[in-house]
Formats: C-alpha cells, sequence, structure tokens
C-alpha cells in the first residue's frame, strides 16, 4: 500500500500495561500524534488553524489490534488520506519497525467544524491539493 505520511515513533515503558505489551489505547495516541506531525509537514496546525475559526474532529474511531508491540519497540505509523463526502478518512497503519509486522490498523473519520459550524469539508479539499503539489 502506498501511503501519504509515514512516521517512526519508540514505545515508552509507561505505555505498557501488566502484561508487558503496549495498551490499547496507546495506539489511538500514536495515530493521532502521526496525523498531527503530518499535518505540520503541510505547513498547517491545530492551534493555528483553531485561531482561524476552523476546527478538526474525530467523529469515528475504529482500530483492529494484529500484532503487541512492547517497551522498546520502534513502530512505523503510516496513513493514507481519502475524502469521503464532507469526511476526510485517515487509513492508518502500525507496523513494528524491526521486522514490518502489522500492530494495528485504524480508520479514522474527521469533519471539519468552522465559527462553530459543520462545514461539507472545504478545508479537506484544499489540503489534500495541497498533499498532491508537494
Amino acid at each position: 500500500m502506498e501511503y501519504d505520511f509515514k512516521l517512526t515513533i519508540k514505545v515508552r515503558d509507561y505505555e505498557c500495561d501488566l502484561q508487558g505489551v503496549v495498551n490499547n489505547s496507546n495506539y489511538q495516541r500514536y495515530m493521532e500524534h502521526t496525523r498531527h506531525e503530518y499535518l505540520e509537514s503541510l505547513g498547517e496546525n491545530f492551534g493555528a488553524m483553531h485561531e482561524k475559526g476552523i476546527d478538526a474532529f474525530v467523529s469515528r474511531v475504529d482500530i483492529q489490534f494484529k500484532t503487541s508491540l512492547r517497551s522498546g519497540d520502534s513502530c512505523v505509523s503510516c496513513l493514507r488520506l481519502a475524502k469521503e463526502g464532507p469526511k476526510l478518512v485517515f487509513y492508518q497503519d502500525i507496523f513494528r519497525a524491526s521486522d514490518g509486522v502489522l500492530s494495528a490498523k485504524g480508520r479514522v473519520e474527521t469533519v471539519v467544524v468552522e465559527n462553530g459550524k459543520l462545514t461539507r469539508g472545504d478545508y479537506f479539499d484544499e489540503l489534500l491539493k495541497t498533499r498532491t503539489n508537494r
């Protein structure tokens, strides 16, 4: 699969549970961090967007957990974008860096609210143009 963005992340001890594996909630954090870093790579950030009256919100998250990561592992968090109506959908995969084994697979749907009102996703159209012009 071809991805729009990849980010390497190192697992930290405090992200693991009693079984010694990454707690499931942290995979969602990894995915969110990757989306934020991707936006930064396009020259935008959530703070600046908010100051302009534009807020992106997650409306749905679906994560399938495949192979657990452990403390000290590195992983590669990858994303691919697709526009579906007013939503921007992030297809996100997390692979263990040492062997490329899939750890988690996610689909995250986002919407944009501009000055307090739900939009038809025009901001996402501009974002996708930026992606293709890089």
